[in-house]
């Protein structure tokens, strides 16, 4: 029998000494457990994507020393482990994975298939690897592979005479709505079609604008996932190989709570790991910083969140209550600024300058600006880090203001459609089982407020019309003749396109946020700002 251990854990990119040393210990203790073999993520110890860290040589030199001293702690135990191989007397680097035993390292496995989609561009950085390896232990047969190589059809096919009794994937796998039952189905495929066992060992964490869901797996020969680790935190897992009986676990994903995980996660991490520890909210009394202040409470505790609400002349009296109900519910600590003698102080000093020229945009997004300059001033006092709220509909059409409500250090909802916003605070009073964010806010009509008996409908399509279409423009790619043949009026199509393609200049402004859907803003989606092609 074996005994095989995932360690699902979450390291720090850049981190090379504290992501060492977490290895080291969590060796120690199996090596007491008696475990066979301990599997961590890919590229574990400089965490992942370490992006263009890659290009220093004294990164790759620390990366280096660190996977020897983890293999000076290792004795009896097999340990499997992700880092960056560079061959001496080379400029080459791989993704690899070190095989280590006794001591030594006694194989490095570099990953054959590079990603280069999406939000990976591994071929920029990294060599492909040319070769398999098959091990044996106790009467076993196994090989290990990274990532994106069990994803291939074909790299399963080259598998297929090495008769395995089982497989190990070291992972790096970002998290968006829909890819945990998808990545299941991935592995299943591989298990059936090789006749063995499946250990998956994937990373958990939030990096940035990306989040590392973990869900770490072992299926048997058939396909069935017969343990699973904890998605979104960190997780222990082991399994004895053979098995003596096996129990069998579906892999579901309900797109409120799968966010909701994953937002929080994003939050909470972003701001830890950037070496903040409180936040600042602007509090409009909508239903976008309604849910990031409810996030933002319930994942770093209510002492850790300020809320700033802003009224100004045209703030309606419900919005202003439900505003300051919501930093109640929560019970966080909040202030009052009103933006009204602010405002009136620019309209005085530009009316010179704007004379004749009728009310308009322009002191719709001065208002806009002002909150944001005040939010930012809180900042710079405080230390807070300032979460945006703007939603995915909204930074699709250019529905924002640059250098108003754009502003802040992290953006949450920049990838929820505002459909999801929704369910989201919806989701968010039935987990806690109780109102939270009053349904005064969800019955609301969205209204930026800005203007007296201001919608959002007076500019944008309703949102359950418009955020179909923002999925099929942006994230399925769709051209406006096959929007239209999926049954959206043409005119329509047409004008939710125009918005989108004029505000690419926009999005380029916009904070940093957290991907949820399969194409995010950003790492994703990469269109020129000048740009002459339509439609």
């Amino acid at each position: 029998m074996i005994k095989i251990a995932l360690s699902q854990y979450n390291f720090w990119v850049g981190d090379i000494n504290g992501n060492t040393e977490k290895i080291i210990s969590a060796i120690d203790k199996v090596q007491k457990e008696k475990i066979d073999i301990i599997v961590f993520p890919e590229l574990s110890i400089v965490g992942y994507p370490p992006q263009d860290l890659l290009l220093k040589k004294h990164f790759i030199i620390k990366n280096t020393e660190a996977i020897k001293k983890i293999a000076s702690y290792t004795k009896d135990i097999i340990v499997i482990v992700g880092f960056v191989y560079n061959p001496p007397s080379s400029t080459d680097i791989y993704n690899a994975c070190a095989f280590i035993h006794k001591g030594k390292i006694l194989d490095i496995y570099n990953k054959l298939n590079l990603p280069n989609y999406g939000v990976f561009d591994e071929k920029r950085y990294f060599k492909p690897g040319k070769d398999i390896s098959v091990y044996s232990f106790k009467g076993h047969s196994f090989t290990v592979n990274i990532c994106e190589d069990i994803w291939r059809k074909d790299y399963v096919k080259l598998l297929l005479d090495k008769k395995l009794d089982f497989l190990i994937n070291i992972s790096a796998s970002p998290f968006c709505m829909g890819k945990f039952p998808l990545r299941r189905d991935i592995l299943s495929y591989a298990a059936r079609q090789l006749d063995c066992f499946v250990f998956y060992c994937n990373l958990v964490g939030g990096q940035d604008d990306l989040i590392f869901d973990g869900g770490s797996m072992v299926l048997s020969c058939n396909g069935d996932v017969v343990k699973k680790a904890k998605r979104f935190k960190e997780d222990f897992i082991t399994f004895n190989f053979p098995p003596s009986r096996m129990k069998s676990y579906p892999i579901k994903e309900f797109p409120s709570e799968a966010s909701f995980e994953a937002l929080s996660l994003g939050i909470k991490d972003y701001v830890r790991k950037n070496g903040f520890k409180k936040v600042v909210v602007g509090v409009s009394g909508g239903i976008d910083s309604a849910v990031v202040i409810s996030l933002a409470t319930l994942t770093l505790g209510r002492k850790n969140v300020y809320g700033l609400i802003m009224p100004s002349e045209y703030t309606s009296k419900s919005t202003f209550y439900d505003a300051k109900r919501v930093c109640e519910n929560l019970r966080i600590k909040y202030s009052t600024i009103s933006i009204t003698p602010i405002f009136k102080t620019y309209l005085e000093t530009l009316k010179i300058i704007f004379r004749d020229h009728p009310f308009d945009r322009t002191e719709e997004n001065i208002q806009a600006r002002i909150r944001g300059n005040i939010l930012m001033a809180f900042s710079n006092r405080f230390g807070y880090l300032v979460l945006n709220t703007g939603n995915k509909s909204e930074l699709s059409c250019g529905y924002c203001t640059l250098y108003g409500d754009m502003v802040g250090g992290f953006g949450v909802l920049s990838d929820i459609p505002k459909t999801l916003v929704y369910k989201l605070a919806h989701y968010i009073n039935k987990r806690f089982k109780k109102t939270i964010i009053p349904y005064t806010i969800m019955k609301r009509s969205p209204s930026a407020e800005l203007k007296p008996n201001q919608k959002d409908s007076d500019t944008l399509p309703p949102y359950h019309m418009l955020d179909p279409i923002l999925k099929l423009y942006i994230e399925d790619n769709l051209s406006l003749d096959e929007i239209v043949k999926k049954g959206v009026k043409r005119r329509l199509a047409e004008q939710v396109i125009r918005m989108v393609d004029k505000n690419e200049y926009k999005r380029r402004q916009a904070p940093l946020g957290i991907k949820i859907t399969p194409k995010a803003f950003g790492r994703d989606r990469h269109m020129p700002v000048t740009n002459n092609f339509s439609y």
